[in-house]
């Protein structure tokens, strides 16, 4: 009889302890709750800033100068993307057209200005015909001041020698900024081309067209804010 009532008494403290551990495990269990998130938040958000490409920003061109016109815009498109320290440059000209070698454009295929870059910082993708960086004072047929570009030495002058292979170069130790400051006509960057109707002269882009994150940001942001929702909800104590 004595052990029956001290078995009856073990089960009854036991049953009239539990709620107050369980309100005491919740007391404890949010605070830890909110640091956690918060710490998996600076996680997620130290990821996108060390994750590379950052983003890209493209710039159509669309301005005409050449002589009798080069038909109806765009012409093609400059795309640039933040590969960590160093800035990778896209150039591809619409259907039909391809780079030519004018003296409106100073003999540069593709021209533009680079803020705190040398020579140096800038390589080309191989390419046929063979391309060159070069540096100076381009200011040819009203399209303002450059001082970089890139040029075929092998090709001959106007269309002759035209090529239509996308430009792909990359500049190092710069930002997308560096390289998309409107020149002194508000001109960011110049491309020589051979339209489709024959004629030739310099196109220009002078506002992006679109700047979007990079698929590998957007995976990571969204698998990171599923992962956090999904790691909260299991973290939450249950309502009995």
């Amino acid at each position: 009889m004595v052990r029956c009532w001290y078995d009856y008494c073990l089960l009854r403290t036991a049953q009239q302890d539990q709620p107050k551990t369980e309100r005491g495990r919740r007391r404890m269990t949010r605070p830890n709750l909110w640091a956690s998130l918060i710490l998996a938040v600076g996680l997620l958000s130290a990821g996108l800033l060390a994750s590379t490409p950052a983003h890209a920003i493209s710039f159509d061109l669309t301005s005409d100068h050449c002589t009798g016109g080069c038909g109806t815009a765009p012409f093609g498109v400059v795309t640039l993307t933040q590969n960590g320290t160093t800035v990778d440059v896209l150039v591809d000209l619409a259907a039909g057209y391809s780079f030519a070698k004018t003296g409106a454009a100073d003999d540069q295929a593709f021209k533009f200005n680079a803020t705190g870059v040398v020579l140096g910082d800038i390589t080309l993708d191989l390419h046929v015909p063979g391309l060159i960086a070069a540096t100076g004072a381009f200011n040819g047929d009203g399209t303002g001041n450059f001082s970089f570009g890139i040029s075929c030495p092998s090709c001959g002058s106007g269309g002759s020698s035209a090529f239509s292979t996308d430009i792909i170069f990359h500049v190092a130790n710069a930002t997308i900024a560096d390289l998309t400051a409107p020149n002194n006509l508000g001109i960011i960057f110049v491309a020589d081309v051979l339209a489709p109707n024959g004629n030739t002269g310099p196109v220009d882009a002078t506002t992006p067209s679109t700047s979007v994150a990079e698929p590998g940001t957007l995976l990571l942001l969204g698998s990171g804010l599923a992962g956090i929702g999904a790691w909260s909800r299991r973290r939450m104590p249950r309502r009995t």
